[in-house]
Order: C-alpha cells, then sequence, then structure tokens
C-alpha cells in the first residue's frame, strides 16, 4: 500500500528560506508589502520546491471567516439546479468566496444532516432549494447571523430572502400563448406539489387562469417514476371527445421530457396537439418539430441569490425586511405549438 506523500508545514518552509515562521504566515495571509523582495522570493522559491500549501480553511477559522457559500439542492439532476448553480458558484468566485454543494435527494432526512454539515464548517451564507420543512435549522442557522436565501421555494416559517421564478407569470404566459395559437383544452401536468411551493403556486395560477377565463382545462398531478400511468393520463385527456385543439402543459423541464416521451409513444403529432414546458433545456430544440418553452434565466437568479447573500454579509448590524426578488421568464416558440 503506497502512502500518501506528508503535507509540507510552514515551520519548514520558514528553515528552508532563512526566515521566521512570521514572515511565512505574512507572505501567505496576504501582507506581502511587509516582506522585502528578497525574502518574498525565497519563501516562494522554498513554498515550490516543498509543495507547502497553506490550510485555507485553518487559516479562515482562526480569523473567523470561512469564506464558504453553502448551497443546498433538492436535486442535483434536475438541469434547473445544475444551471442554476453555475450561476451561483460564477458570483462566489467573483467574490472571492468558495461554493459547497450538498443534494439532498429531495430528502428531509438528508436535509437536516446535511444543514448540521454546513453549519459545522461555518458558512457564511446559505443558499437553500428546500425538499422538506427545516424550519427549526434554518433558525438556528439563522440565530448564528448566517444568511439565508431560499431558491425557488419558500418556507412560511422562515425569514429570508427569496429568489425565483415569477410562477404566475409564467402561467399567463404559457396559456396566453396556446391560445393565441387557437388550442383550447388545456391539460397541466407536474409532479406532487404537496412539498414544493413553486410547484403549488404554478398548479395554483393555473386554476385560476381556467376559472377566470372559462377555459376547458384538467390537471394531472402524478409520480415521473410511474410512466404508464403518465401514458395513461395522456391518451385519457387526448381521447376524450372536444371541438377545440388540445395542447399539454408541462410545469418543469422533468415533467417535459417525461412527457415527450408518452406522447412519443403514443404516436401523437406535435403541434397537432401543443406541447409546451417551464424550463429551456438543450433537447427541446433538438425533438422535431422543436419544444415550446419559457426558459428561466437560471444565471441570473444564482447571482441574485449571491448578491442577497453579500448584501446581508456588508450589514449584518442593520437587518432589513426579507424581500423576493421574482425574475420573467422568456417565451421561445417552436414548433411544438405551431398547428
Amino acid at each position: 500500500m503506497t502512502e500518501s506523500p506528508r503535507r509540507a508545514t510552514i515551520l519548514e518552509v520558514a528553515r528552508d528560506a532563512g526566515v521566521s515562521k512570521t514572515s511565512v504566515s505574512r507572505y501567505f495571509a496576504g501582507e506581502r508589502d511587509r516582506l522585502s523582495p528578497d525574502m518574498q522570493r525565497r519563501i516562494a522559491s522554498s513554498a515550490g520546491r516543498l509543495g507547502y500549501r497553506p490550510n485555507q480553511m485553518a487559516r479562515g477559522l482562526k480569523a473567523g471567516r470561512s469564506r464558504l457559500i453553502g448551497m443546498l439542492v433538492a436535486d442535483i439532476r434536475n438541469p434547473f439546479s445544475v444551471a442554476v448553480m453555475h450561476g451561483v458558484e460564477q458570483a462566489c468566485r467573483a467574490h472571492g468566496f468558495s461554493l459547497m454543494v450538498c443534494n439532498t435527494d429531495n430528502d428531509p432526512a438528508q436535509e437536516r444532516d446535511h444543514l448540521a454539515l454546513l453549519a459545522a464548517y461555518r458558512v457564511e451564507g446559505l443558499v437553500i432549494n428546500v425538499a422538506g420543512s427545516p424550519g427549526s435549522e434554518l433558525e438556528a442557522l439563522a440565530a448564528q447571523s448566517t444568511p439565508l436565501v431560499l431558491l425557488d421555494r419558500e418556507l412560511d416559517e422562515v425569514e429570508a430572502d427569496m429568489v425565483g421564478l415569477d410562477n404566475d407569470q409564467a402561467i399567463d404566459a404559457a396559456i396566453d400563448h396556446l391560445r393565441a395559437r387557437g388550442y383550447g383544452e388545456l391539460l397541466y401536468v407536474s409532479e406532487p406539489a404537496a412539498q414544493a411551493s413553486s410547484r403549488q403556486q404554478r398548479l395554483h395560477r393555473f386554476r385560476e387562469r381556467l376559472d377566470a377565463d372559462g377555459l376547458q382545462g384538467e390537471t394531472c398531478c402524478l409520480s415521473l417514476d410511474d410512466a404508464p400511468a403518465l401514458e395513461r393520463a395522456l391518451a385519457g385527456f387526448l381521447e376524450r371527445p372536444s371541438h377545440a385543439p388540445k395542447a399539454v402543459l408541462c410545469a418543469n423541464g422533468n415533467v417535459t421530457l417525461a412527457v415527450t416521451r408518452a406522447l412519443q409513444a403514443l404516436d401523437v403529432t406535435l403541434g397537432e396537439t401543443g406541447l409546451i414546458g417551464i424550463d429551456e433545456l438543450d433537447w427541446c430544440a433538438l425533438v422535431a418539430p422543436g419544444i415550446t418553452t419559457l426558459a428561466q434565466p437560471t444565471e441570473a437568479i444564482g447571482r441574485a441569490a449571491v448578491d442577497s447573500l453579500l448584501q446581508r454579509l456588508a450589514a449584518p448590524e442593520r437587518p432589513a425586511p426579507s424581500r423576493r426578488t421574482l425574475f420573467t421568464p422568456e417565451l421561445i416558440a417552436r414548433g411544438s405549438t405551431r398547428r
């Protein structure tokens, strides 16, 4: 068994360079202006030769700063989570922070465990896409003056900033587009809405629009793991007699993929039957005749979440009321809504 190489110590660097341990500490702590150019060169040469790397975590904790931002996502396989994570990471890097990501797999027990882990690492801020109702755990973090930003999903029991999509606008834009294209009977397909406020809001808005506009339509909420059940629901909707062209509105990208597969299995012609989904995914432009989507500005959402944390960190002694930052989706019309 090969032993891992031993890490060089700061004392070894100091002895090799012929300087004091304090001088090496100053060099790696950003106080190089206090050292002569010759001393800086000797320390750099010795550190490189010995393979010395400072322990940034230990230095940060000693100074009371970890320079870590935590991010908790409900499902790291969800393309929305990955896209927003990229925006969060880019914003963290631009401001000198590192990002620590934990995936809960929509499991409230894992969510609690990961929150405890992030607290132990003393993250300076937390972006969380909740899977359960971790109110007490988040309140404990808030009590330590750790700023929180809720991503996409809200929690009534937690006072925190929230960043996400304007769900009413998304549903309105989808319905208005389908009506303008001549579709008169709509089916809204969603995953179970119980534990995700964004799903609840989109479902509620769809039903509101049906009532307000006198539209023909129905809703279907089911697990995407049950493909036969989804096919049966779609077949039942499409087979019912109707004088109006029919269309399916999908609540998110995962639903759009599952519905597209089911419609292909049912040999449905897209366009003749309309299809539109919330979330723009790379494959949507590739499946003939192209899937119409409502794109979320995921990069901007991720950056806005970090901006919110930084504002809170900059003025911890002046806590402001919680804020909601909602973004407008962009309609990308393709052949699946062209009759």
